[in-house]
Formats: C-alpha cells, structure tokens, sequence
C-alpha cells in the first residue's frame, strides 16, 4: 500500500489572480480541502486549499503559493495526493485504487489472469486495467461484485469471475 492517495487533479489557472480550477475525486466532492497538506507527484507541498466557488465537474480554489496566473497555469494537470492517515478509513466493500494497482487477479478457479496495471473510471463505473502475460494489449475488466466478488489485499490478490469473452483463453 502506498503512504499517500491521489484525491484530485488541477485544471489550470481560472481567472487572473491566481485561482485555479480544481476536479475532487472524493466521495463528498469538497472535502478536498479537509485533507491538507496535499502533496503533488514529485513531492511538492500545498499547505492548504480554499475552495472559492463551484464549476460544472469541479471547483475554483486559492492554493497556498499560487498567487498568479501563470503560478496557476504551470500546475495543469497535476494530481494532488493526500496522506493516507488524512483520509477516512473505508467500509470493508470499498478501496482506495492505490490499494488495487498490482494486485494479482485470478479466476474462479485460481488460474492466474494478470495484474491490476491501473483503474480507470469516466463515470459509468470502474475499470480495472489488467497487464496480461504474453500480451500486449492490455484487457478492461468491470469492477462490479458480479465480475469481481473477491478483493484480498492482505493476500495481494483478487479473484475474478470476467464476462465470456473477455479473456483470449475464453471458449
């Protein structure tokens, strides 16, 4: 398990005078900024966050140390991450994505499918991004109870029952 979780990411620079717009990927969408300090990839610091108004899909915020447009415009794209100690403790049905990113992921029948490469989410549910041995492309399994009822961390594994189909080794 990784020390810090990704909690949003910077659309750039929103207006003149420093603000910026801000995408919360937390389950209540402006607790965002109760998870300060927040930290960007490289380990920069963002002491704290104001959130100054609402935008279809996210906010306009203030940052610590983003006093110009070009402050702001230079942070596009920048995901913002939150220590993990900061963040509420979750159901035993729910996950951090951190947590899920090389998992190995089995069958039903413990036949090894791959490992989670990355989870992706555009609304319509999540994804799970396998890397398959001995292919290239990687494969989309739906992160649903029906196609994947079990999620050990403890084991680093998840047992998966995939759609027919799915899988190149299907009939």
């Amino acid at each position: 398990m990784t020390d810090r979780v990704i909690v949003g990411m910077i659309g750039g620079s929103f207006g003149v005078k420093g603000e910026l717009r801000l995408k919360s990927f937390c389950a209540d969408p402006a607790a965002i900024a109760d998870y300060t300090p927040l930290y960007t990839e490289n380990g920069d610091s963002i002491a704290q966050v104001v959130l100054t108004g609402q935008l279809k899909g996210g906010f306009t915020a203030r940052l610590s140390g983003v006093v110009t447009k070009e402050d702001a415009d230079a942070l596009r794209n920048v995901a913002l991450y939150a220590d993990r100690a900061a963040m509420p403790s979750l159901p035993d049905d729910e996950y951090y994505y951190a947590d899920l990113i090389g998992l190995a992921v089995l069958d039903t029948g413990g036949a090894a499918l791959g490992k989670i490469k990355s989870v992706v989410d555009h609304g319509a549910g999540a994804l799970l991004e396998l890397h398959v041995p001995g292919q290239s492309d990687t494969v989309l399994l739906p992160f649903t109870r029906a196609a994947v009822p079990t999620v050990d961390l403890a084991a680093g594994r998840i047992i998966a029952d995939p759609p027919a189909g799915l899988f190149a080794t299907d009939e």
